[in-house]
């Protein structure tokens, strides 16, 4: 490969990465977190998690209700099942004539808009890492940031292939920070790479195919593709409302039948956790209900059944689904890593964490590259690459881990702590920028770290302390998800330290003509620095 297109690709794989590379540093540190929503969520509420046994007829009732109230409603309508982490709600969602969609959970007394909610910490996160908690448009520009990354990943494999092999394994520590960072970027944009093409390409599609979607169905398909599309992700067939009046059969009782038809078909399992009626109270009513299994690729399968009778119409499960299915099914399982154990999450967990270390010492190199070895002040671009490096990539570590500490204390003072999760988060990363911009980035890194470190420690410990009665109880029941995100929040409040630690000497004892330097700039010592390089 000559020079000059080894110089247009790094040229290409640098600026792409800075483009992209703060929004996927916090989408990859979110979604490692997001691996363990349920366990978030069950440490947020800590309240007793046992759903009530009457809640699927609590549910049949209240749909009979809504569609009474909500004519539109009974065209098409949907509930969610029971889920053993406490926020989850079992609730309807439907779309009223005018496109506006609505929702009522059974502790609900009136509809409401079904955007209109304030998030859970769990669910808070997870937004985070599909949006940046950004409404409305975080998810389309996710999905920009997703192409970019591609492109990134691309000319990152162009560059290294002729020495694939050989930096796989170089990772050569000493005095020469600039090698050290460009190996750890190198040896895990490697290690990792078949994931990240994997996050890559499943990350554009699940944020872009609305976008899609309604580009093609109008310039190409006529207005066709749209009808088409969801026959393609969904098991019920066509369907017509026949008039008169029916009995619809319970949620409870299509989700056991649903249950019973897909291990009949090959399924390991199945586990409904959505579905929705059709022509609702008429004859010709189908129902559709979604579920998980387990021991395959798409967890995700549809049984379709007549929501009178209960017959099965069509299945869409593992083992008895057609490619469209399985290849959309796949899509999710590949992006969040629900098709294996515990394990698996733990991978992903720890492939999340790396790919935000490969953003961000991607923005180390970038500073590295272009300082001045010779000179205490450095250029303006340097400088401001530094200070946005540490304020939106540490910052949003910090902002992270005080918005597990605000769902804790908010739940001790009385607050309703959903209501705290999104003003503590983007407080404290707006506060951390600030910081960033009064302090220096040499100066701001070393505080933001050391203060991530213990609010870290402190969501952990404070846990443990405040609701020690539910962490025995739960242990005594077998299980470990709240004491296990307590030690992880320890463990990891103990590297923010550890990373602490080792910033403060670089800014103490390291180069003076750097950006991470925190002392007085001496003349007679810059001249000795540079004399050194």
């Amino acid at each position: 490969m000559k020079a000059s297109t080894i110089r247009t690709f790094t040229t290409v794989h640098t600026w792409t990465g800075l483009l992209a590379g703060f929004a996927l540093f916090i989408a990859f540190y979110a979604g490692a977190l997001t691996m363990f929503h349920d366990e978030i969520d069950t440490w947020a509420v800590p309240r007793a998690e046992m759903a009530r046994a009457d809640a699927l007829d609590r549910a049949h009732v209240m749909l009979a209700d809504i569609v009474a109230r909500h004519p539109a409603a009974g065209e098409s309508i949907g509930v969610t099942y029971p889920a053993e982490h406490p926020s989850h709600e079992v609730a309807a969602y439907w779309m009223e004539k005018d496109g506006s969609w609505r929702t009522q959970s059974l502790d609900d007394t009136a509809a409401r808009d079904a955007e209109d909610h304030e998030h859970g910490l769990a669910d808070f996160i997870y937004e985070l890492h599909y949006d940046l908690g950004i409404p409305a448009i975080g998810i389309y520009l996710m999905g920009v940031v997703s192409i970019i990354y591609g492109l990134a990943l691309l000319t990152g494999v162009l560059i290294h292939l002729p020495n694939l092999v050989r930096e796989m394994f170089a990772l050569r520590p000493g005095h020469n920070l600039k090698r050290l960072w460009q190996d750890a970027h190198n040896v895990i944009g490697i290690l990792s790479l078949p994931f990240h093409i994997i996050f890559a390409v499943t990350g554009a599609l699940l944020c872009l195919t609305l976008v899609m979607l309604v580009a093609f169905n109008t310039v190409a398909f006529d207005g066709k593709l749209m009808g088409a599309f969801e026959r393609m992700t969904s098991a019920l067939p066509e369907t017509k409302d026949k008039g008169g009046s029916a009995v619809m059969l319970t949620p409870a009782e299509l989700g056991a039948r649903a249950r019973q038809a897909a291990i009949a078909a090959g399924a390991a399992d199945f586990e409904p956790d959505y579905m929705r009626y059709v022509h609702y109270g008429h004859q010709g009513a189908a129902a559709e209900v979604r579920g998980t299994s387990t021991k395959t690729l798409g967890e995700y399968g549809m049984v379709a059944l007549d929501a009178v009778d209960g017959h099965v119409m069509k299945l869409q499960v593992t083992g008895a689904r057609d490619a469209n299915h399985a290849t959309y099914s796949a899509i999710f399982g590949l992006h969040f890593g629900t098709f294996g154990s515990l394990s698996l999450r733990w991978l992903y967990f720890l492939l999340g964490l790396a790919g935000a270390f490969l953003f961000y010492s991607g923005n180390l190199l970038y500073i590295e590259t272009r300082r001045k070895r010779r000179q205490a002040d450095q250029p303006m671009k340097v400088r401001a690459m530094a200070t946005a490096t540490v304020g939106v990539c540490i910052g949003s570590c910090f902002a992270i881990s005080c918005t597990f500490l605000g769902n804790l204390l908010g739940g001790l003072s009385g607050i309703e702590a959903t209501s705290l999760v999104q003003p503590v988060c983007f407080a404290t990363f707006a506060l951390a920028i600030l910081w960033t911009f009064w302090r220096k980035p040499a100066k701001a890194a070393v505080d933001l770290l050391f203060a991530t470190a213990a609010v870290s420690v402190a969501v952990g410990v404070l846990d443990i302390a405040v609701h020690h009665d539910r962490l025995m109880r739960m242990l005594g029941e077998g299980r470990y998800e709240v004491l296990g995100l307590d030690l992880v929040a320890i463990a990891m409040g103990a590297g923010f330290a550890w990373l602490g630690v080792a910033t403060r000497r670089r800014a103490v004892e390291g180069d003076p003509c750097s950006v991470w330097s925190s002392r007085r700039r001496d003349p007679q010592d810059v001249a000795t620095k540079a004399r050194e390089a």
